[in-house]
């Protein structure tokens, strides 16, 4: 419980796309208003500067976040103490793995000094057996041979000698036994070391980023909404399911990699400094440079990937506001401008990426530079000492040996640098934000909570700017009052002000002056969360979460005594709710009742379905406030009347706040509010608004449905769809027993009962083909790299080529005499080490910027490739459960950063190492096969294990892919309706099921990072055991005298060099595993060919000129392919004839929304056809075919660019600023954007979010108009549209139907009362059709509807 506590309160393109490119980048005056809009990629100037201190500083608090500065330490903070002694225990442990290897060197030292203290070569095969040493004595000239040694007696005279005494060669190797045995032991501490590391580090940084999981959702769910409108929850998705897994990595076992490389190197220096003070200070010189390299590169690199994350960051909230929106991305044709736009973010990214590869190339080559300077430093100085007496050979070989893998593992740790240092970047944005204080906290505990709430509601001269439009003033000095228990109404024209009073009640925002009184309580001063647990909300675009309508509506109950009360309780409940909000009966027809699914955002309801559930969920509670945002605009009239006189009932003794543009909803109110520009013009009830004759009344007036007409004339066409009706309806009532028969619903259902066919997941070899083919362009660029980086892996054969020969030429030259040829050929190979250096330099700087390079390139178009293939899926994709927006916007952020966690400094590594391995191993069969094939023995046993290791994990990988997106998408949904998640204060509950997700995903990763961790411990511990076999084997050979000691040293050193880099390689077995799990994802997307594919090139079209918009409807029959046991349209028939206007009426659910769907080719009818100009549809060109169609939803869709590029959005070819301004003329929004500061450039926000509901359905209108389309389908166009406005859009359109076929779905009749054809949907059919008149006289259905709209007095 403390922990929940402390969470929450802690190609080429027309001019026009250009222009839409350069509004995602910056570039240009509509660019930069259009970054803005995507949250600045660097960053906001002050927009506030040129307002009065106090309010800028009010409204600058609910946008500003501080930065963060960025340390490696701060990805610890929320260790505790059982956490800090795990991770000390792994840190000791890293350290104590780490001393081993100069503990190797000691004991290579002393070996060393065994082997060159033997005859040299010709001596040692001619003496088998025998032991030297040089001395200088008195000798004569008598020398005595036996048959069974050589040795001399002396005589008075002084020179130098061979001293040859007898010696057994069991002795020699008695020795080399013991270094051996050393070898072992210190395997064996090796495998347990490891073990116990690489568990402890990879196992924390499961638990501690988690936590920071945990913490970041946290802190985004108790901010204010003023920072949301800055900020896109496409970033928020990007940071929790991308960024995150980068900071992860920064503090798993790349971290006990870098202590292990780094104790190695601190131990080496005070191991060297303890053999030759002298020797290691003239070396220590390049130790610093390394130091100073991979400090100052690892700065710039984490400079570089920063920048390069906020670029994809702000991308991803494109990417996520597109994917959500992928309806009108598809009927506008726009999947292409889109990709565009994702692009130029991904080209930002780009940039900063391969900055960063450079950078990386540049340390890794400098530190090769340093580090191979010091062997040839050792060599030339280390001679120079030896033959002065002042170092021995296991003196020289331990310090230059110590020294050397102290430099090398420098260079192995670069690339661990590198994905700490880019964790690191990455952390930035996230502790900002959980460091960031809230100016609206609903966490906090802080603030009165009254023991009673009457409800009495006062505005007092409250004045109110949005903190993301700081130049239009939303209210001026408003005053309002609402005694408790009455209802009072707001009505006026959008963007008069209205949901913004509903904004500021539920302490969305803070008013720059004035209060807000809850029973003469400021509201300030109250408990935020105790405050919004007093109100339900039900707002105009109603938000449900992806899970049954049952766990929807019991969301109302958060924070009431029913909050905890059992299932059988809260059903009673929420059953009692859905039958007052008329939800009841829609929910028993479907498959599993309360406990259907609604999808993602509700995917799977029908607007007024939704927006049922949404008041259900509101009234269940029995608040004492009820706030109604246009709560009934998306019913059909006859729910609308059940729910309104639910609503009705609901509101007597509660305050109730209502904003309607559907008059008829608020007839009833007790006081009326006519609002304009964020002031009152009039008060009143109905009665009295109507005898004062003035706006309200204008505003009644354009509701006015026209009255029957004293005529005789009547439809014919009802009589049949009638009967039709009636012989459905008796078919229905013995439905049980005619389940035997076949009909055509057996036909219809054929398509969901075709069998699956199961793919097998792609090959390692599959996915390396994908690769190259997306990075060919770039293969020349790869080519370079590849054989850059394997000269730099080759340099380590040379490296051991040039150890021996020393070595060689130390024992052969060990005469005083010969100490000038020593230090001669010596010098010699101290001069070849610094060349290789400067080659390795060149190499490693080419290969690692070469392979940055490539790598950033590939990752944007993996990213950009996927994305258009996302764009490119039919809408049945889309509906899939395994397919919602945070799931795919986390996968196409995770997927290609996956990839790339194998290239760049990490493919550039992998290649050296192979090269190492592979060709040293090679080598060492080549120069002395026994002891090169002994070792080579062991290789199958690495291989064997990196296999074993790389398939579990990547199986692994692929079970925890689910649990990952599942949790990537709960958050991904919290944020994207987070005023639905704020006023039903579900931020305690959301974070549980996260942190209950979570928990599931640790312990399963604890079995896998135990076998995992316990592959690496016996790959690390196998190096000792090999280099044990090869001293072991070697010193036979050598005492036999069948190898030099040139030939065992060089292959020794390679083994040392191989299997060290053998050990990289599997250790990068968890990202190759991720990479080939992503790989697959990748394939199997770019693989896949939708039913009905806008991409395609086939198909019939028929040209613009000719186009009539002759629309029929023959026989169809529909199920979504997400439900296929419910049947929607039940054998359809309709006509649309050239240039009518056409209209759908009938209740939510009904199929009207369905027809629109098909008739844009979102969907194919089970059976039956669909006709457009006697063609059938599935015949042509998709987007050919759709470019004719213009769409306006009854949920409104902007993006978050400028009114100019919303509306440009519209037309398929290029549109002057004239077609713009001439659409908004018609749509009734183009004085109002001429009122704001910037015009046409005005910033429209995130999905709209700085626009009311009214100014985005004008925007959206306009958008439709400046197609200039033959058909027009306006799905509720006008629902959130005032009277006022909807009376002169309605002009417009019935102006824009002329010419054009027009079908419009409309619960609101006023607006359809004119159609040529009105046509009565009952489920899934025609009731009854004909025109207003004729419907009307008919007094069915159609006159029931008229008259639960009237207006009148009475």
């Amino acid at each position: 419980m403390a922990e929940k506590e402390s969470l929450l309160s802690s190609s080429d393109s027309d001019e026009n796309e250009k222009q839409a490119l350069n509004s995602q980048i910056g570039s240009g005056s509509d660019g930069e208003s259009t970054a803005k809009g995507y949250s600045a990629i660097a960053g906001l100037d002050d927009v506030f500067a040129g307002l009065p201190d106090q309010d800028a500083e009010t409204l600058r608090e609910q946008v500003h976040i501080s930065p963060v500065q960025a340390s490696f330490l701060r990805l610890f903070r929320y260790a505790r103490r059982k956490d800090i002694a795990i991770l000390a225990l792994g840190v000791v442990v890293s350290v104590g793995e780490g001393i081993m290897r100069p503990l190797l060197a000691i004991v290579f030292g002393a070996a060393t000094q065994e082997f060159t203290d033997l005859p040299s070569g010709s001596m040692m095969s001619y003496f088998n057996g025998s032991y030297y040493n040089w001395y200088n004595s008195t000798y004569d000239a008598d020398y005595n041979i036996t048959k069974d040694g050589f040795y001399y007696e002396s005589y008075n005279s002084t020179g130098y000698g061979y001293d040859y005494n007898y010696m057994d060669n069991s002795v020699f190797v008695r020795n080399v036994s013991r270094f051996s045995l050393y070898f072992f032991l210190l395997g064996i501490a090796v495998t347990i070391l490891t073990f116990t590391k690489a568990f402890v580090f990879i196992d924390r940084a499961d638990v501690l980023s988690s936590r920071i999981r945990e913490h970041y959702l946290a802190a985004t769910l108790r901010q204010n909404i003023g920072y949301f409108d800055k900020l896109g929850s496409g970033e928020i998705t990007t940071r929790i399911s991308s960024d995150t897994v980068l900071l992860q990595d920064a503090m798993s076992e790349k971290v006990s990699y870098v202590l292990s490389h780094s104790s190695t190197f601190i131990a080496g220096v005070i191991i060297a400094y303890s053999r030759s003070y002298i020797l290691s200070s003239i070396i220590i010189g390049n130790v610093i440079m390394i130091i100073l390299t991979s400090y100052f590169g690892s700065k710039i690199i984490t400079k570089f990937s920063e920048r390069s994350q906020e670029g994809y960051s702000v991308g991803g909230s494109l990417a996520e506001e597109t994917i959500s929106t992928i309806r009108n991305v598809q009927a506008f044709g726009i999947q292409d401008r889109m990709a565009r736009a994702y692009d130029s973010f991904l080209a930002s990214s780009e940039k900063w990426g391969i900055r960063a590869g450079y950078a990386s190339g540049l340390r890794s080559g400098l530190t090769f530079l340093f580090s191979m300077s010091i062997d040839a430093l050792a060599y030339w100085q280390g001679i120079r000492l030896l033959t002065e007496g002042k170092i021995d050979v296991a003196t020289l070989m331990t310090t230059t040996f110590t020294l050397s893998q102290g430099a090398f593992s420098f260079t192995i740790i670069s690339p661990y640098l590198t994905s700490i240092s880019i964790g690191i970047a990455a952390s930035t944005k996230i502790f900002a934000t959980i460091d960031r204080k809230s100016a609206i906290d609903s966490s906090s505990e802080e603030g009165e909570r009254l023991a009673e709430v009457k409800g009495d509601i006062e505005l007092r001269n409250v004045r109110f700017i949005y903190p993301s439009r700081p130049n239009v003033t939303v209210l001026r000095d408003f005053s309002l009052k609402v005694p408790a228990g009455k209802t009072v109404a707001l009505v006026g024209a959008s963007g008069s002000g209205k949901s913004t009073i509903v904004g500021l009640i539920e302490r969305f925002y803070n008013p720059l002056s004035g209060e807000i009184l809850l029973d003469g309580r400021n509201i300030l001063n109250l408990n935020t969360r105790w405050l919004r647990q007093k109100i339900a909300l039900v707002s105009q675009e109603p938000s449900l979460f992806a899970c049954s309508i049952f766990e929807n509506v019991c969301y109302g109950l958060i924070g009431t005594p029913y909050e905890n009360a059992s299932d059988v309780e809260k059903r009673e409940l929420v059953v009692d709710a859905c039958k007052q909000a008329n939800a009841w009966d829609f929910i028993q027809t479907l498959p599993n009742g309360l406990d259907t699914g609604v999808g993602e955002r509700g995917i799977l309801m029908s607007g007024g379905q939704k927006q049922r559930i949404a008041i259900a969920r509101a009234i269940v509670a029995n608040p004492k406030i009820l706030l109604l945002d246009e709560a009934t605009s998306a019913l059909d009239t006859k729910s609308e009347g059940v729910v309104q006189e639910a609503l009705d009932r609901a509101s007597k003794k509660r305050t109730t706040i209502v904003i309607a543009h559907r008059l008829s909803t608020i007839k009833d109110a007790d006081l009326i509010i006519v609002m304009r520009t964020g002031e009152i013009i009039e008060q009143g009830t109905h009665t009295e608004l109507l005898d004062m004759k003035g706006e309200y009344y204008n505003l009644v007036r354009a509701q006015s449905i026209e009255a029957v007409k004293e005529t005789t004339e009547s439809s014919d066409s009802i009589t049949d769809d009638a009967e039709a009706d009636a012989t459905g309806i008796e078919l229905s009532k013995f439905g049980s027993a005619l389940t035997g028969v076949q009909t055509k619903r057996t036909v219809a259902s054929a398509i969901f009962h075709k069998k699956v066919e199961v793919t097998k997941p792609a090959s390692v070899v599959d996915i390396i083909s994908m690769i190259y083919s997306i990075s060919r362009r770039d293969l020349t660029v790869l080519l370079i790299g590849l054989y850059s980086g394997a000269i730099t892996g080759m340099a380590y054969i040379g490296l051991s080529v040039l150890y021996g020969t020393a070595i060689q030429r130390i024992q052969e030259y060990n005469n005083p005499n010969d100490y000038a040829m020593l230090r001669r050929t010596v010098y010699a190979v101290a001069a070849f080490l610094f060349m290789q250096a400067v080659v390795l330099l060149i190499s490693s700087c080419v290969s690692g910027g070469m392979f940055g390079y490539s790598s950033s390139r590939l990752v944007h178009r993996i990213r950009a490739l996927v994305f258009r293939h996302l764009l490119r899926q039919d809408i049945s994709y889309f509906d899939d459960s395994e397919h919602t927006t945070g799931s795919l916007t986390s996968s196409l952020a995770r997927d290609a950063q996956s990839i790339e966690s194998v290239g760049g400094a990490t493919a550039n590594k992998l290649v050296e190492s192979i090269v190492t391995s592979f060709g040293g191993f090679i080598f060492c069969v080549a120069f002395g096969y026994k002891l090169g094939l002994a070792l080579l023995s062991a290789v199958p046993v690495m291989l064997a294990i990196g296999y074993f290791r790389f398939k579990f994990m990547t199986a692994f990988s692929e079970t925890m892919t689910g649990h990952h997106a599942k949790s990537s998408n709960y958050a991904c949904e919290a944020t994207s309706s987070i005023r639905t998640v704020l006023s039903l204060t579900r931020e305690q509950e959301i974070l549980d099921g996260y942190r209950r997700t979570l928990a599931v995903i640790i312990e399963r990763n604890r079995i896998a990072n135990i076998k995992s961790a316990a592959l690496v411990a016996i790959g690390r511990g196998m190096q000792y055991y090999v280099i044990a076999l090869a001293f072991y084997y070697g010193g036979i050979l050598v005492a036999s005298g069948e190898y030099s000691i040139n030939q065992f040293f060089i292959i020794f050193i390679i083994v040392i060099f191989g299997l060290e880099n053998a050990t990289t390689i599997f250790s990068f077995a968890p990202e190759m595993s991720k990479a080939l799990q992503a790989g697959r994802n990748i394939k199997k997307l770019l693989d896949s060919e939708p039913e009905i594919d806008a991409w395609s090139t086939e198909g019939g079209v028929i040209p613009t000129d000719e186009i009539n918009g002759e629309i029929e409807f023959r026989d169809v029959y529909f199920r979504y392919p997400t439900r296929s046991d419910v049947p929607v349209l039940r054998g359809l028939n309709l006509s649309v004839k050239k240039g009518q206007f056409v209209a759908l009426v009938g209740a939510s659910g009904c199929g009207k929304s369905t027809t629109i769907g098909l008739i844009e080719s979102f969907y194919r009818p089970q059976w039956g056809t669909v006709f457009v100009d006697g063609r059938d549809i599935s015949t042509l060109n998709v987007s050919e075919y759709r470019k004719n169609i213009a769409l306006v939803q009854q949920e409104p869709v902007l993006y978050a660019g400028t009114v100019r590029y919303n509306v440009a959005l519209g037309s398929p070819s290029t549109v002057t600023d004239e077609e713009i301004i001439e659409a908004c003329k018609q749509a009734n929004i183009h004085d109002f954007i001429t009122s704001l500061p910037e015009g046409y450039d005005t910033i429209c926000g995130t999905k709209g979010s700085l626009l009311s509901g009214g100014q985005k359905q004008r925007i959206a209108i306009a958008k439709a108009l400046v197609r200039k389309p033959k058909i027009l389908l306006l799905d509720e166009a006008t629902s959130a549209l005032d009277s006022e406005s909807e009376k002169i859009v309605q002009a417009a359109l019935d102006q824009a139907a002329k010419g054009r076929t027009t079908i419009a779905v409309a619960h609101r009749l006023s607006t359809i009362q004119n159609a040529d054809v009105i046509y009565v949907f009952e489920n899934g059919k025609i009731l009854e059709s004909g025109t207003h008149q004729q419907l009307l006289a008919n007094r069915s259905k159609y006159f029931e509807l008229v008259q639960l709209q009237a207006l009148e007095k009475n």
